[in-house]
């Protein structure tokens, strides 16, 4: 099984190294990055496939730039806010799901789902 790296862009520091945590309990490599800049950065240079979002710091444009120059990256948005229009919005730009800041749980979730996504299509 091949070992997905993630890049975590997280706006709340506690919710980022919460995240961060749990995030590393299942996958090898896991980045925090403070900027798109870095993130883009950091998905180069760590071929990272699973990039975690904050919509509080990247716009609905900026997700879909990522999702056209990583087509290959697995982009999980989140939000502190429950917004189905604006998370609706983010799937429309790319995002591969969409969870709340605060539920750990659904992000890793999510980037599991990844995992599994690139198993079925290496197979």
């Amino acid at each position: 099984m091949k070992s997905l790296n993630v890049v975590v862009l997280q706006s709340d520091s506690v919710i980022a190294q919460s995240l961060l945590d749990s995030l590393r309990h299942s996958f090898p490599s896991v980045r925090a990055a403070v900027s798109l800049r870095e993130v883009r950065a950091s998905i180069a240079r760590n071929r990272a496939e699973v990039v975690v979002v904050d919509m509080e710091v990247a716009s609905l444009k900026e997700v879909a730039e990522l999702s056209r120059e990583f087509p290959k990256a697995w982009i999980v948005c989140t939000h502190r806010l429950a917004d189905e229009e604006m998370w609706t919005a983010a799937l429309s730009a790319g995002a591969a799901d969409v969870c709340p800041s605060s539920d750990t749980r659904a992000i890793l979730s999510a980037a599991l789902r990844s995992s599994s996504e690139a198993r079925s299509a290496a197979a």
